[in-house]
């Protein structure tokens, strides 16, 4: 019997310990059929998900969204400690001996409570090993919870870290393709700039913002589930939108060339593919129509207006017919999995950005001159 808690313990330890260096230390994504971490995720996030979509208000549901990953990061890293702290049990009822200063005798529950103790480096010496394997094992335990306090104070501020950086792009796609962004803005602002090196350094940042996604999520799949500052903002949203702009200056815009727009979407494209199998989302070949003819024709005359003229004809059509279907039912299959709404390619009506929106507007404005005082639209 003590054999084989021995080995249960030892088999417990590495299984977390292997399992804690691939999601914290090792820099790249595992392929294997079994991950504790990506069971945890599984049998918390689905439960989750799904008492989030009996909350009525899209605020309130996106506010306790926000919520699930910064706390599976705490419950994942008490997953750990639990284990380690049982595996650690385990070993020492099937290796060592101990006593209690009372004379009680040693349970295994003591014994998980002994574990307790050393992994947490609290010493409070109730509970001794008395011979040389026990002392051991202490001592080996006791280093061990040092460095997995070490990885905590280390691993929060670099996944906080990753996702500053990701918010910032975001934060600025606001001026530049609406909120929520959509390919229409973003081409109706600046695809008819009369340099189109403006447009094309945006291309250019992108694709450098989808390169640092796809490598801070395949090292921290936790990131994936960190929703953005803004209800109508998320890191799926603002891949699609340049995937969905870039898109449409491939396949043909007068005046337009493509070099830029091909290089940002092709690792757009390879982000939003490598991120939905992190996710674990699955195919659907019923996948919505995103931009249905009616749809189509809206883009064209709105973008028309703005100075910017889609190409004509069966080889436009096709062309981004051929682009979309690289790209967007990966993109629905990721938006369904954690519940994100994608952006439209045009927004059924006009959009207030983020910034041009404030708690006292209104006031400010009734104040100003009699109410005359003009809006913001007015000015951009």
């Amino acid at each position: 019997m003590h054999i084989f808690c021995a080995i249960a313990g030892i088999l417990s330890i590495l299984a977390i310990l292997l399992d804690a260096f691939e999601t914290v230390v090792l820099p790249r994504r595992v392929q294997r059929s079994f991950r504790l971490t990506s069971w945890f995720y599984r049998r918390t996030w689905i439960p989750y998900r799904k008492l989030a979509s009996r909350i009525s208000s899209r605020a309130r549901r996106e506010n306790f969204l926000s919520y699930f990953g910064p706390l599976s990061l705490i419950f994942l890293l008490i997953l750990w400690a639990a284990g380690l702290i049982f595996g650690f049990a385990l070993l020492q009822y099937g290796a060592g001996e101990h006593f209690r200063l009372s004379g009680e005798p040693i349970t295994f529950g003591l014994l998980v409570y002994q574990s307790g103790e050393t992994f947490f480096t609290l010493g409070y010496g109730d509970v001794v090993p008395s011979n040389g394997v026990a002392r051991a094992l202490a001592v080996v335990e006791a280093g061990l919870g040092f460095g997995f306090l070490g990885v905590v104070i280390g691993y929060l501020p670099t996944i906080y870290s990753s996702f500053s950086r990701r918010e910032i792009e975001i934060s600025l796609l606001d001026a530049r393709a609406g909120s929520p962004p959509s390919a229409a803005e973003l081409l109706s602002r600046f695809g008819n700039c009369p340099q189109q090196a403006v447009l094309d350094q945006i291309f250019k940042d992108w694709e450098r913002w989808a390169a640092e996604v796809l490598e801070s999520h395949l090292s921290y799949p936790a990131l994936s589930f960190f929703r953005s500052q803004h209800n109508n903002q998320s890191w799926l949203g603002a891949l699609i939108t340049i995937l969905d702009a870039s898109g449409l200056v491939i396949a043909g815009v007068d005046g337009l060339r493509a070099e830029q727009a091909k290089i940002t979407f092709a690792m757009a494209r390879h982000a939003v593919v490598d991120l939905a199998q992190i996710v674990n989302a699955r195919y659907n070949p019923n996948t919505p129509d995103r931009l249905p003819e009616q749809e189509m024709n809206r883009l064209r005359q709105k973008l028309a207006e703005r100075g910017v003229k889609l190409g004509e004809g069966a080889a436009f059509d096709e062309n981004l017919t051929q682009l979309r279907s690289l790209y967007e039912s990966y993109a629905v299959a990721i938006a369904l999995n954690l519940s994100i709404t994608l952006p439209p390619w045009i927004h059924p009506e006009k959009q207030k950005d983020n910034w041009q929106a404030g708690p006292w507007d209104r006031a400010i404005q009734a104040r100003s001159l009699g109410g005359r005082v003009q809006s913001m639209d007015e000015h951009f």
